[in-house]
């Protein structure tokens, strides 16, 4: 279906409403950041169980979205649905945990009826709803109010701004904890290992590199074609050349027979200690994958040998191993 020019026009215009409407919506929320808030933050920095998050409908998908950005940020934490806990899935809240509820109106059927029990607990109770005097508010440890003028749905029914202004507050509180914890982006990785960063941030030279039998290595007596035998045999685009106790001498690669044959070096003849570059970039087996990366991207290199600290080569890889590992 294609539309007219002046219904695409009406489109656009609809859609620029929608997102001026909800940015005044989060940007009347700075003035909440106040006593309340950091009230809030203290209770969940005190919590010695877990910050357990509540909330139904679209506050329940916000409030699962906060719960999830809680849990890896360093605030152990997860999602109940109300409706189920009143059938059992209230037993997953101890003594020692945190309740935090997200309610636009703040009058809730399926939270009211579990907020008695919730009070028997004990938990201190943390609340965001668009509506002060609501009665979640004011059964609340800590309300902080998410109030939005309107909804950017014109007929003010579908959840938009209040559901934008909860999300973003509950992002203020989780990003405020993982600060005053001193949460690091090592932390933040080790709470996703499948991600990109935690394999950037966790993985190290050993675990990628290859070693022992599969080690490109000659020594510098032998002729530059025996070298090219070791280095294709391996597959590596680069050969070691190295002493009897395997200390590095020097490196010898694709781009190193490259430039020999564009300078007329006769390699049936040559040895491989009067080609090899003397050296050569390393990297240590325990630094991060990512650092053997950065050095390859910094000098235009595909492979580096890996020595130990007194430079026994202990290990060889290229982009190929990093791109397999998931560090590119």
């Amino acid at each position: 279906m294609v539309l007219a020019a002046a219904e695409r026009d009406k489109l656009k215009r609809l859609g620029l409403a929608v997102i001026e409407t909800e940015a005044r919506a989060v940007a009347a929320l700075a003035a909440r950041i106040d006593e309340s808030f950091v009230h809030a933050c203290e209770l969940m920095l005190a919590c010695e169980g877990r910050i357990v998050v509540i909330g139904m409908g679209k506050s329940g998908h916000v409030g699962g979205k906060i719960a999830a950005t809680l849990a890896s940020t360093g605030s152990p934490a997860f999602f109940v649905h109300p409706g189920e806990a009143s059938h059992g899935d209230l037993g997953m809240i101890m003594p020692k945990d945190v309740v935090m509820a997200f309610s636009n109106s703040g009058e809730t059927d399926e939270i009211l009826t579990i907020l008695p029990l919730i009070k028997r607990i004990g938990v201190p109770l943390i609340t965001l709803t668009g509506n002060t005097g609501s009665t979640l508010a004011r059964a609340a440890d800590v309300h902080i109010d998410v109030t939005v003028a309107e909804e950017a749905c014109p007929l003010g029914l579908a959840p938009t701004c209040s559901t934008t202004a909860a999300l973003v507050m509950g992002d203020a509180l989780a990003v405020a904890l993982l600060e005053q914890r001193g949460f690091t982006a090592e932390d933040f990785a080790r709470s996703h290992p499948g991600g990109r960063l935690g394999r950037r941030l966790l993985l190290l030279i050993r675990d990628v590199m290859h070693s022992g039998e599969a080690l490109p290595l000659v020594t510098a007596e032998v002729s530059l074609i025996d070298a090219l035998m070791a280095m294709s045999r391996k597959g590596l685009g680069v050969v070691a050349v190295v002493d009897e106790q395997q200390t590095l001498l020097g490196v010898f690669t694709d781009g190193d027979l490259r430039r020999a044959v564009d300078q007329g070096v006769d390699i049936y003849h040559a040895k491989v200690a009067e080609l090899m570059t003397r050296g050569g970039k390393t990297v240590g087996p325990d630094e991060l994958a990512a650092e053997a990366l950065r050095l390859m991207e910094t000098h235009k290199i595909n492979a580096l040998l890996v020595v130990d600290g007194d430079q026994r080569v202990v290990g060889a890889l290229n982009m190929h191993d990093l791109l397999r590992a998931g560090v590119v």
